[in-house]
Formats: C-alpha cells, sequence, structure tokens
C-alpha cells in the first residue's frame, strides 16, 4: 500500500507521476477548460447577436401600409377666409395633393397659401402663393437663385429657375415664378417640363 502522501499510481505509466508530469496535466486541463468556455462564449456571443437581427427585423419590416388618402385642396382653398382668391387648379386625372396649407399671420407678414402636389409620374411640384407679398419673400421662396430663363404658358409669362444639374437641390431642382396684383407664386418641384406645363395651365385663370 502506497504511502498516505505518495502520488497515485497513474495507469497509463504504471507509477506515480513525477511533480513535472503533475503540473502539465494540470496545465494541459486549464488549457482545454480555457479553450471550452472560450467556444461557449462563441457560441453566447453568436446567438445573442442572431436574437438582436431578429427582433430588429421584426420591429422595423412591416407590411407596407396603405397609402395616406389625398388632400381635397379645394375644399380647403374654398373655405378659406382669404383677401384674394386661392389657386386651386383642377389637374387630369393621375395628379394628387398631400398637403394644403393656408398660413394668414406668418412672421414675415405675408399671408401665404401652399399646395403640395404628386404627380402622374410620382414626382413632386409645389405651389406656393404669397399674398401681397414684397421681393423680399419672393427671393426667400426661391432661395435667392437666379432666373435662368423664361417662358410663357397658357398665356402667363413665368420666370424660370432651372438648377436640374446642380448637386443637392432637393426639391427646388426647377422652379417658375410669376406675380400679378395681388400675389406672387412660385411653382417648384422635381417633375419634368411637361408636368410643370400642366399644372402652370391650370393656375393660369387665377394667376394670369
Amino acid at each position: 500500500m502506497n504511502a498516505r502522501n505518495e502520488p497515485p499510481i497513474v495507469a497509463e505509466l504504471g507509477r506515480p507521476e513525477t511533480p513535472e508530469e503533475t503540473a502539465a496535466r494540470k496545465s494541459e486541463t486549464s488549457r482545454k477548460h480555457r479553450a471550452n468556455q472560450t467556444f461557449l462564449n462563441l457560441v453566447m456571443a453568436l446567438i445573442a447577436s442572431l436574437a438582436i437581427v431578429l427582433v430588429t427585423v421584426l420591429v422595423v419590416v412591416r407590411p407596407d401600409l396603405p397609402a395616406a388618402p389625398p388632400v381635397d385642396y379645394q375644399s380647403i382653398a374654398a373655405a378659406t377666409d382669404s383677401p384674394v382668391p386661392l389657386v386651386a387648379p383642377v389637374l387630369p386625372e393621375g395628379w394628387s395633393a398631400n398637403s394644403a396649407v393656408y398660413n394668414g399671420s406668418p412672421p414675415d407678414g405675408v399671408a401665404t397659401w401652399y399646395i403640395g402636389f404628386i404627380t402622374p409620374q410620382q414626382q413632386f411640384i409645389g405651389v406656393r402663393q404669397g399674398i401681397d407679398a414684397n421681393p423680399t419673400w419672393l427671393s426667400n421662396q426661391l432661395m435667392s437663385r437666379t432666373a435662368t430663363g423664361s417662358t410663357t404658358v397658357a398665356g402667363v409669362s413665368w420666370q424660370v429657375f432651372d438648377y436640374r444639374t446642380t448637386n443637392d437641390v432637393g426639391n427646388f431642382a426647377h422652379a417658375l415664378s410669376t406675380t400679378n396684383e395681388s400675389s406672387s407664386f412660385v411653382v417648384f418641384g422635381t417633375a419634368a417640363d411637361e408636368e410643370f406645363d400642366t399644372l402652370v395651365s391650370a393656375l393660369a385663370e387665377v394667376v394670369g
């Protein structure tokens, strides 16, 4: 029988471990344990990442919501207490408005009527009417740009501000402006010339 404090006999060796072999065995056991822990940590991290992605997909990816109903800008214009007629053009099928707002008491003192249109080609054109507007108001609406030309549509002369080849112009890629005895008008957006012509032709009754 081994003495109480003799190292145990290792079956593979047929003899007790030397101190060096004991240290090596414990070191290898520790290495395997650390390797297993690292693998488990990687698996847990992967599972956590997949869970985050799944939650994000469930929150962000939603079925398409129905389009908002068109704004009845003509009814709004008719019901607005304005000192002058507000433009409310009759447009062909395929045009719709997504906004119509009258601001009768803005900080600059110029009452403003605004309509935002979506064209048949799914482009944007906005119409802004400034009542008794001054040149400063008009220049601000046009972002202080210089006219690039002029055109006459349905008997009304318009200044043209064509900046479609300029970067970062947003919804002011193209604009037209004109003024009558009571209001200044700015028509601006991203549509092609043909759709601008359709809209300003429909505005001619009030603008001209």
